[in-house]
């Protein structure tokens, strides 16, 4: 049952259509994820706060407040530098939270962020939430999960087949706020037609492969409330967070950055 509304929103800035959708999941009250959709800076993220007794919501709140106050103005490298200093600050602050509340506190969050400006894109992570591109029909993640559960596939000790709902799943060997922080990075050139999602793992583990594709790739309406509505149709156990950015294939192109 959807027992609260889906929090969404969708824009089409120049050169970028994008829609944003969060949602506590068919089971829990609270909603710990977060997103930033900025399509006049080219920069969306996604959020998933953990840390108990109402600390999760508030760590990736922290976050996403973080990088949802970057001006407009900068370059390609610079946005690039800016979003890495927001969160190396959120992460302090994270650490900060932590302490005031007591030895035992933890405050943490994943996050995903992905930039794009002229004809090239930036992707940076920490934990299991997740980047795709949608591509001349090829779908493929772009992020690696930093969990428990990825390194036992990378090692062989679990299936593809047991990877989602191992007893492990949740538990993420990275995150703003652990102990230290670190950040993946790919980068590469953007194409006319290229369909992006970002997704908490609410989203990822509840959905097949093969609905995020036919949902992303159709052309009606906003993808991202309608794969939340898939997920609460499939009772989503968790919180459920999806960001989707189209770049359209009659866009301009002009310029060129490289990250």
């Amino acid at each position: 049952m959807i027992r609260a509304p889906i929090e969404h929103s969708a824009f089409s800035v120049w050169r970028f259509r994008s829609s944003a959708a969060t949602h506590p999941g068919a089971i829990r009250a609270r909603n710990e994820d977060n997103y930033v959709s900025r399509p006049d800076l080219g920069l969306w993220a996604v959020a998933d706060g953990a840390g108990g007794h109402d600390a999760g919501d508030v760590a990736s709140c922290i976050v996403t407040d973080a990088l949802n106050a970057i001006p407009t103005g900068f370059g390609a490298a610079e946005l690039l530098a800016e979003v890495r200093r927001r969160i190396a600050r959120a992460h302090d602050a994270l650490w900060m939270e932590a302490a005031r509340r007591g030895p035992y506190a933890m405050l943490v969050s994943t996050i995903v962020v992905l930039l794009a400006r002229e004809d090239y894109y930036a992707c940076l992570w920490a934990g299991d939430s997740r980047a795709y591109l949608l591509r001349d029909g090829r779908f493929r993640q772009l992020t690696r999960d930093h969990s428990l559960v990825q390194e036992l596939f990378d090692h062989g000790a679990i299936s593809a087949a047991e990877f989602d709902h191992h007893p492990a799943a949740n538990v993420i060997t990275r995150a703003v706020g652990a102990e230290e922080l670190e950040l993946d990075k790919v980068s590469d050139r953007l194409h006319p037609g290229d369909r992006f999602l970002l997704c908490s793992d609410g989203l990822f583990k509840t959905l097949p492969e093969s609905e995020l594709v036919e949902t992303l790739a159709a052309d009606e309406g906003a993808p991202a409330e309608r794969l939340l509505f898939t997920a609460l149709e499939h009772q989503a156990d968790d919180n459920v967070t999806a960001v989707t950015i189209e770049v359209p294939a009659d866009a301009p192109w002009a310029g060129s950055y490289h990250w």
